[in-house]
């Protein structure tokens, strides 16, 4: 996902000279062709996140459109003030990249794991929340979010995320889409995730269960309309996320069902409400956090009395 997003920002700053990029003293070899086409227009602020943010909202009032990078965790909870006061406030147009989100620098413990930004992001008033699938949706997500205005946090996977698709689909912020039709459960996936949600459905195909497969792309805000018509069709809806199971996309659709005195049964899956002290590859953290296509379809099928597997 990093290196399309390198890719599509330079290619968007060719066609618009007020994009600018902050880095947090990462991606300098990411970034050479942004350097080289455009030297004055990427700064390093070095550790500094909380600085960088400040920086970018004061760059975004004067008319610039600045994106900051840098690792989840760093560019969020690290800065969250400063989101919130001198960005989100002030409802600037900046848009905020974390690279490496969930459990992708799984292997680096606990200060780069990032199972909570979207819980945190989401509460903050003007915050638009997105999470590309793989990196063709980084590329339209990005397109979409410097025309959007306003802030816009986009949170990416660090690198070798499965492409979902063949070319960059037409997808619009807000607006979730189908990415399979079916008729007996839907499963409802966001970032990436999408995957392992496809990997799923394959699974209960095999038990004659046709899942209905929805990418809900953004999450702040999310598509109504669209999980409207999803808790209309279905009596099982899955929502499947690496995140937190607090705060995340499911949350959020746990939300809007009591608001709107929706009663279908509803499973959430997702990251556990600890610290992960145990380190390895990001499915070994995906495995014990029970977030793989086996252990999510074991639980369905539990759900839908059907036989384990």
């Amino acid at each position: 996902m990093r290196n399309a997003f390198a890719d599509e920002l330079t290619k968007l700053a060719s066609l618009d000279q007020r994009i600018v990029l902050l880095s947090g003293d990462i991606g300098n070899r990411l970034f050479d062709n942004f350097k080289k086409l455009f030297p004055n227009r990427f700064y390093n602020c070095g550790v500094a996140e909380a600085n960088m943010t400040s920086v970018a909202a004061g760059m975004a009032m004067c008319g610039l459109k600045p994106i900051t990078y840098t690792i989840t965790p760093f560019n969020t909870t690290r800065c969250l003030e400063q989101i919130k006061l001198d960005v989100c406030y002030h409802n600037q147009s900046v848009i905020i990249v974390g690279v490496g989100a969930g459990l992708s620098y799984a292997s680096l413990g606990g200060s780069h794991h990032s199972c909570e930004d979207i819980s945190f992001l989401r509460s903050i008033p003007n915050m638009t929340v997105t999470c590309p699938a793989d990196a063709f949706e980084v590329r339209k997500i990005l397109k979409e979010a410097i025309n959007l205005g306003g802030p816009v946090y986009i949170r990416i996977g660090k690198k070798g995320e499965p492409q979902i698709h063949q070319n960059t689909p037409d997808i619009t912020i807000g607006k979730g889409y189908i990415i399979q039709k079916g008729k007996d459960l839907c499963l409802i996936s966001t970032g990436n995730m999408l995957f392992e949600t496809i990997k799923t459905a394959k699974i209960l195909k095999t038990y004659n269960l046709d899942a209905h497969i929805v990418n809900m792309h953004t999450i702040k805000p999310l598509d109504k309309d669209l999980l409207k018509e999803v808790f209309s069709k279905f009596s099982l809806v899955a929502s499947i996320e690496e995140h937190s199971l607090i705060g995340g996309l499911g949350s959020s659709i746990a939300e809007w069902m009591v608001d709107n005195h929706i009663s279908t049964k509803f499973l959430r899956f997702g990251t556990k409400d600890e610290f992960f002290h145990k380190l390895g590859s990001q499915q070994y953290l995906r495995d014990y956090n029970l977030l793989n296509s086996q252990e999510i379809s074991k639980t369905i099928l539990k759900t839908l009395k059907k036989e384990k597997l």
